[in-house]
């Protein structure tokens, strides 16, 4: 064995030894134990067992030690850390329905990510940040790649990309109505009594369900800007009729081309703005949270997004909805949250595609500009 993988197999040795003992002695129980270690010997934090794939917090989590649980995540143990079956501590503490537990490790997460962007690194912790370059998170990659409008043996609509790998992902699919549904419906709430017609921007057209469901208002929108950048969804909008839509105005580009243009400004703002392009991390939606309060007519006018990141993890989901407040907050916009039921996870109604939503709660958020 050569010198240097000698030296590499004696450090992960002790690297073993030492995360092996730190989960021994969490398991233990004993707070004052652990500190010692800690102190002594400093084990690595992010040590996870090869083949439960447990870490010192999911050990934490499991013996329901709001305070160990601290301590650990104070010495850097890893909030996100997911085991063998994708569990991470704070599924475990959900598991065992331990809310102060769940609190503690959801909180830390929260603070992680804030402090990521404040710091003006990008968002997601290893969550929601990837490396990933294929159409279904690159930008650019799926600007470039074909897209497949077809119904599915269900009779559903779906919109799906090709992934790599002979994979597919649904950029939209028919599931997601009833959260269109009830999306409309909320932001609809103060304008009923509209007779002149609403001003509404939506970017990212999709199977046009939210678009649709715009035109169907009682009165009809007296401006409907749609921002669609990709080809073949805007071949798909010719082919629909929606360019000779009365009201319909389609600017064809990334909503990133106009937010600081006249094609955008010039119209005077808007009563309604939803958001739900593919492909885009956190850092992107974020930057569009902040031109909302621009966008918007008046206080009386709402914004919504479609909230599905992290939505593969019930806490990833609710570390990333209450992430999204705080920083709509910071821009001078409050939120209100409801449940929207989501179809169950029978493969029928994903159609082939990889699972992009998997909880059975929609969290949909309705934003005001704050009094």
């Amino acid at each position: 064995m050569a010198t240097e993988e000698y030296e590499d197999a004696i450090f992960d040795a002790a690297l073993s030894t030492a995360g092996t003992r730190l989960l021994e002695v969490v398991e233990a129980g004993d707070i004052e134990a652990v500190r010692a270690l800690v102190k002594k010997e400093q084990p690595p934090m992010f040590y996870q067992d090869p083949e439960s794939g447990w870490s010192a917090l999911h050990v934490a989590a499991n013996i329901e030690s709001s305070e160990l649980l601290s301590f650990l995540l104070e010495e850097g143990a890893v909030w996100n850390a997911v085991d063998s079956l994708g569990n991470t501590a704070g599924d475990i503490a959900l598991s065992t329905n331990n809310q102060e537990c769940y609190d503690v490790i959801r909180d830390a997460g929260i603070r992680s990510e804030f402090i990521l962007r404040a710091l003006g690194d990008h968002v997601g912790g290893g969550v929601l940040k990837t490396d990933d370059e294929t159409a279904a998170a690159s930008t650019d990659a799926f600007l470039a790649s074909n897209l497949r409008y077809t119904t599915d043996e269900n009779g559903q609509e779906v919109c799906m990309v090709d992934a790599g790998g002979g994979e597919e992902v649904g950029v939209m699919m028919g599931w997601e109505q009833p959260i269109m549904n009830e999306t409309v419906k909320q932001l609809c709430t103060g304008h009923e009594t509209d007779s002149e017609g609403l001003s509404i921007l939506n970017v990212g057209f999709g199977l046009g369900m939210i678009d649709t469901l715009f035109q169907n208002l009682p009165v009809r929108p007296q401006l409907h800007v749609i921002i669609e950048a990709h080809p073949d969804v805007l071949e798909h909008m010719q082919s629909k009729g929606w360019y000779d839509k009365p009201g319909v105005v389609v600017l064809e580009g990334k909503w990133q081309d106009f937010i600081d243009s006249d094609d955008l400004s010039g119209f005077g703002g808007f009563d309604m703005i939803y958001t739900d392009t593919f492909s885009e991390e956190y850092s992107e939606l974020c930057n569009f949270f902040e031109h909302v309060p621009d966008l918007l007519k008046g206080p009386g006018s709402s914004f919504s997004w479609f909230n599905g990141l992290g939505a593969t993890n019930a806490m990833f989901y609710d570390v990333y909805s209450r992430l999204a407040e705080m920083h709509l907050k910071d821009f001078g916009l409050s939120t209100i949250w409801s449940d929207v039921e989501v179809p169950g996870p029978e493969d029928s109604v994903w159609s082939g595609s990889r699972k992009y939503f998997s909880l059975p709660i929609y969290r949909l958020p309705i934003c005001r500009m704050n009094p």
